[in-house]
C-alpha cells in the first residue's frame, strides 16, 4: 500500500529564516512561500534529488503548527508524507486494521493539489503520517 516518501515536514517559527538556512547554508533549491489557509499554514518546499522537505509556518494562532510549536519551541519534524495509489482504499484498509484517521476521514486537498489524509501518531510509532494520492 505504501509508496514513495513524498516529503518530511518540519515546523518552523520563521519560514523566511528557515528557508535561508536551506538556500544559503545548504545550497538547496527552495520554493516561494505558499499560504495554505485550509490547513492553517504557510509552506515552502525544498527539492532534493530523492524527496522534498516541507517547511511549515503557522498561519494564525489556531494553526495546528502553532500548537505544535507551543510544545516544541524550537520547531522540529512534524510529519512524514507517503504516497498511496488510492487514498480512499488506503483509508478504508487502515481503518479496518484499527488505525485512526484524523478529522472526519474525508481527504482534503494538500499543498500539491492532491488529496491527503493524516493518521494518528499513536498508531504509527509516535509519528504523524500524511498520506497523499500519488
Amino acid at each position: 500500500m505504501i509508496g514513495r516518501l513524498n516529503h518530511v515536514a518540519i515546523a518552523v517559527r520563521d519560514i523566511a529564516k528557515a528557508s535561508d538556512v536551506y538556500r544559503k547554508t545548504l545550497g538547496a533549491t527552495v520554493s516561494a512561500v505558499v499560504p495554505q489557509p485550509a490547513h492553517g499554514v504557510n509552506t515552502v518546499f525544498i527539492t532534493l534529488p530523492n524527496t522534498k522537505i516541507e517547511l511549515l509556518e503557522p498561519l494564525g494562532t489556531d494553526s495546528p503548527i502553532a500548537k505544535f510549536l507551543e510544545r516544541n519551541p524550537d520547531g522540529g519534524i512534524h510529519h512524514v508524507c507517503y504516497e498511496v495509489d488510492d487514498i480512499l482504499a488506503a483509508r478504508d484498509r487502515l481503518k479496518a486494521e484499527g488505525a485512526r484517521v484524523l478529522g472526519d476521514g474525508t481527504p482534503k486537498i494538500g499543498a500539491h493539489d492532491k488529496p491527503v489524509l493524516f493518521l494518528h501518531p499513536k498508531d504509527f510509532c509516535g509519528t504523524l503520517v500524511e498520506l497523499e494520492q500519488a
